[in-house]
């Protein structure tokens, strides 16, 4: 298993990402979409989670893909990211097709970050405006860290940001994560600036710090945030031809990354959630080894797209948090 050309979950041929951001919200909207429609599964772990449309994804209902997702700070405003982006969908004809009527299917999810400094004191909802600008700007590059949903977001002690990465197996399939971190954990070990994910690190993508010395395996974590607060939700691609049910458990083997990654994680104040797509593009080579392969990578990827996000973060006038690249601990 090697990195992807970009590192990035566009290396999924066909998949396109865009950011959208308001710094004075301290706030912001990722759009993942892709020319034709994507097979898509979900699988929630965490206590809180804030989310639209992600019933219809499980295996026994009728819609049998989406035109897009949607990860978005706001908390439940900013749920109305998605009309904005089905809004712009529905301006390129895209959706499902119900008699002569298309509903583009946008599934989302949300982060918490009303209470990171940023003005919100607003008198319409600015999500459905930046979710529009993101799936406007989707294309295959995109920036990580303070960028998107992950504009606002914190950690136990770091900044917190958009992360991706990207893998391809052996076998040719790519696997890649899209992941916003606003967590309750810690993604560093202690008072250390060593990620927890580092054990997964491919060619310091991170830091290359390596791994931390001993830990006190019987600490107990302090408590941060408060309810509902904190939140990391993911998407993890891959082009194998997965249908809805293999996705779901894709999606489910990738949540050990975040456990990787976050400590603690999945705990009853995040919401945490992992969507899983796929583009169909190349057939299995094996119909029981590389559903395994798979989950494994996934699992690797969403850890690396973790840290790659606190990594890459950078200071704003008005932080609350201080950037891991800054190398100052938390206040």
């Amino acid at each position: 298993m090697r990195r992807g050309q970009r590192n990035l979950i566009t290396d999924v041929a066909g998949l396109m990402v865009g950011n959208a951001r308001d710094d004075a919200l301290r706030s912001g909207v990722t759009v993942l979409t892709a020319p034709m429609p994507l097979a898509c599964g979900v699988h929630v772990m965490g206590g809180a989670p804030g989310t639209r449309e992600t019933d219809l994804l499980a295996p026994d209902k009728m819609v049998p893909s989406v035109d897009a997702l949607v990860l978005s700070g706001g908390s439940a405003f900013g749920l109305a990211a998605c009309d904005g982006v089905a809004a712009g969908l529905r301006a390129q004809g895209r959706g499902f097709p119900v008699g002569p009527v298309r509903v583009p299917i946008v599934p989302g999810a949300i982060v918490f970050d009303l209470l990171n400094g940023g003005d919100k004191d607003w008198q319409d909802n600015p999500y459905p405006a930046l979710g529009r600008a993101a799936l406007a700007g989707a294309g295959a590059d995109f920036a990580l860290g303070s960028e998107g949903a992950g504009t606002g977001a914190m950690t136990h002690r770091w900044k917190g940001g958009l992360g991706s990465a990207s893998a391809v197996l052996d076998c040719g399939i790519t696997v890649g994560a899209l992941v916003v971190v606003n967590a309750l954990g810690s993604v560093t070990v202690g008072e250390t600036r060593q990620f927890w994910a580092a054990p997964w690190e491919l060619d310091g993508e991170f830091g290359g710090l390596g791994m931390a010395g001993m830990h006190d395996g019987g600490a107990e974590p302090a408590l941060a945030k408060r309810l509902g607060e904190a939140t990391t939700i993911a998407i993890v691609a891959t082009d194998a031809a997965l249908d809805k049910a293999a996705l779901t458990r894709l999606a489910t083997a990738a949540h050990d990354g975040m456990a990787r990654a976050i400590l603690p994680s999945h705990t009853p104040l995040d919401g945490d959630l992992v969507f899983a797509v796929s583009t169909g593009a190349r057939a299995l080579p094996d119909p029981v080894l590389t559903p395994f392969q798979l989950g494994h990578a996934a699992a690797c990827v969403l850890a690396r797209a973790i840290a790659r996000g606190v990594h890459a973060a950078t200071p704003r006038p008005g932080d609350l948090q201080p950037c891991w690249k800054g190398g100052r601990p938390a206040p």
